[in-house]
């Protein structure tokens, strides 16, 4: 089950996110080979003019593997130690094109059609709208412009774990998880106007692995 991966941006769970930032900044990536075949597969999507923004970047490991393929990466994140480690990660790696920020994805202020790329990793589960946050996407990249995103279908397999999930949330055990099939996801997103271009799942019960692109004017 594919849980604890990057934080969501439903502001009620931020201090879930800050109480396990050091030992999620500590833990391993579960499918690592999973993990390389992604960015892989992102970067054949990348070019060094474009303006990326990541929401739910976590403590920024992402971002920063990815900012030597791009122009600028805005990558956010509900929780201000989530954020602080990735700061710490940043100087240590001495990288100028990324910008790491506290801030949801429902709040942030992106100009519509002004982004080339938008990367939602490991988040639209752990969102309490993510049709909203799948539109706001939309708004926000250019006409021809991708979102990438790697998001936890727990209806293909855990549908009882929609009547669980609540329980676990309501004593802080666990963030907000919603539970929703990968065929539901892939419809939101063409409903929101994007073509899916690509898409990979490692395994049963795995992540669904999405490039969607906005499509250009008729």
């Amino acid at each position: 089950m594919e849980l604890t991966a990057h934080p969501s941006s439903h502001a009620s769970d931020h201090t879930f996110w800050d109480r396990i930032a050091e030992r999620y900044a500590r833990q391993p990536i579960a499918d690592q080979a999973a993990y390389q075949r992604k960015l892989e597969v992102s970067r054949e999507y990348f070019r060094p003019d474009m303006n990326v923004l990541e929401f739910g970047c976590g403590t920024g490991g992402t971002a920063l593997l990815h900012a030597p393929y791009v122009n600028h990466i805005h990558a956010t994140d509900i929780s201000p130690q989530m954020i602080a480690i990735a700061e710490t990660k940043r100087s240590e790696v001495k990288t100028q094109n990324v910008q790491f920020e506290v801030g949801a994805v429902e709040t942030l202020s992106v100009a519509d059609g002004s982004l080339d790329v938008v990367l939602g990793l490991s988040i639209l589960h752990l969102l309490e709208d993510k049709e909203a946050a799948i539109a706001k996407v939309h708004r926000m990249l250019k006409p021809g412009g991708v979102f990438i995103s790697s998001t936890a279908c727990l209806g293909d397999t855990m549908k009882y774990f929609k009547l669980i999930a609540p329980i676990g949330h309501a004593l802080g055990l666990i963030p907000m998880v919603k539970v929703f099939t990968s065929d539901h996801l892939k419809t939101a997103l063409a409903a929101a106007g994007f073509e899916i271009e690509h898409a990979w799942q490692p395994g049963r019960g795995k992540a669904l692995f999405v490039v969607a692109r906005k499509q250009m004017p008729s």
